[in-house]
């Protein structure tokens, strides 16, 4: 259990620090361009993404599952996400005028949850703690 709530405390602050990128991204975006909604929250997703699987791979889960099929399953995750938040966001944003910045930290919210369970039970479920920093901090060895 305890190695369980250090995983979750990881994902939460690497989802953070992908969340101030995404952030900080669509803010630029929203404030530099005169871009609507979407093109700015999918760019800022996307970068967010690609971070949040990279830190989270590597040091919340210590996978050493294959990294292309890991990044297709992520992808299809985001297939999903994807067009459901940025039409959602678009309409919540653009029609019904709630603040953009808003809009993205909701979609943020919902990221959250689905993706660490998407994550921890999909992509990596089966090869958790099976890098190289895993084995080592076990005492195993390559």
């Amino acid at each position: 259990m305890n190695k369980e709530l250090v995983r979750t405390i990881k994902f939460t602050l690497f989802s953070i620090s992908a969340g101030a990128i995404e952030l900080v991204l669509f803010t630029l975006l929203d404030g530099f361009t005169d871009w609507p909604y979407w093109p700015c929250y999918l760019i800022a997703l996307v970068a967010s993404v690609v971070w949040n699987f990279t830190l989270n791979r590597n040091f919340t889960f210590q996978s050493a599952n294959n990294v292309p099929i890991a990044m297709l399953k992520v992808a299809a995750f985001y297939a999903v996400f994807t067009p459901v938040s940025t039409i959602l966001g678009n309409y919540l944003a653009e029609t019904a005028k709630w603040p953009g910045i808003l809009v993205t930290i909701l979609n943020m919210l919902c990221n959250f949850v689905l993706e660490y369970l998407y994550d921890r039970f999909f992509v990596f479920g089966k090869s958790i703690d099976t890098n190289s920093r895993a084995k080592k901090k076990d005492g195993k060895n390559n």
